[in-house]
């Protein structure tokens, strides 16, 4: 499965991967600014709580450079948005799983708590949804352009059997209740 398929510009699964990627940097980016606002120290570990999570300089300054890429994705929008959540998604999940392990030891340098780890496996997986949508499955619709992608005789085979609609549509003739009238019929 290679993910560098092309997606039409005008396509609808474009607009999935550009509001996900813009939607969800603007969160880790009101986070990030927020923190940066209160001016805390860069590695302080002592428990400063923002929206419900603790934070330091670095980790809100970190928040803020995903956001701003993840709006940058946004506009961008097709198939860069979508890599770009897959990555920023996994990445996500991989440090909510790394710093699991740390919690409560001097290794945590980003003053990550249990709602922090929570909010990164949550988001992680929001992000990654959204890079993934319509993009990797098992069951595509065979209209997906990733489906005909990955099928091209199908795809192909599919293109020739459906008959084009005719430019006109025909006529169709109404009932007539009432005696029936045969063709040799005389009068």
């Amino acid at each position: 499965m290679e993910l560098k398929d092309e997606l039409p510009l005008d396509h609808k699964l474009a607009r999935v991967y550009r509001w996900g990627a813009a939607g969800c940097g603007l969160v880790l980016l009101v986070f990030g600014c927020l923190g940066l606002a209160d001016a805390l120290s860069p590695f302080d570990t002592d428990g400063d709580r923002i929206a419900g999570m603790s934070t330091n300089g670095v980790l809100s300054l970190i928040s803020v450079v995903v956001g701003l890429a993840l709006v940058a994705g946004g506009i961008v929008g097709g198939n860069f948005a979508s890599t770009l959540n897959m990555t920023v998604g996994a990445l996500f999940l991989l440090s909510g799983f790394a710093h699991i392990f740390v919690l409560d030891k001097s290794a945590n340098v980003l003053d990550f708590g249990m709602t922090n780890v929570i909010f990164s496996f949550v988001m992680g997986l929001v992000i990654l949804t959204f890079g993934m949508y319509g993009r990797v499955s098992s069951r595509l619709p065979h209209d997906n352009p990733y489906w005909r992608r990955r099928h091209p005789r199908e795809a192909a085979l599919e293109a020739r059997t459906r008959r084009p609609l005719p430019a006109t549509a025909p006529t169709v003739t109404p009932l007539r209740l009432g005696r029936a009238e045969t063709p040799n019929s005389s009068q």
